[in-house]
């Protein structure tokens, strides 16, 4: 697994204060609020999210390589596909 410089960012960030790391990785979402509440409720509930978050954002670099991927929510990630298909005219009552 080779870890990229925004990667030791998130980890440093995930350090200091978690909902930051957090919202760079899954912006403005459920993801967010868990990581402030889990933050509140102490420090090292809310780090261990962040590094987890992390962590499955480093696996996702890996397995669709950089850029090949989005976030959905979670900690899942699910593949994005940038080929063309050819356009296809409608079949208007055709049978073909």
């Amino acid at each position: 697994m080779s870890v990229r410089g925004s990667d030791i960012i998130a980890v440093l960030l995930a350090l200091l204060f978690p909902p930051v790391a957090v919202a760079l990785i899954a912006g403005c979402s459920c993801d967010l609020l868990i990581n402030f509440l889990l933050t509140l409720l102490g420090w090292i509930p809310g780090t261990l999210h962040a590094f987890w978050l992390i962590y499955k954002k480093m696996r996702a670099e890996e397995q669709y390589g950089e850029g090949g991927f989005r976030y959905v929510g979670n900690g899942t990630y699910e593949p994005v596909y940038h080929t063309q298909q050819p356009v296809q005219a409608p079949n208007y009552g055709s049978t073909a």
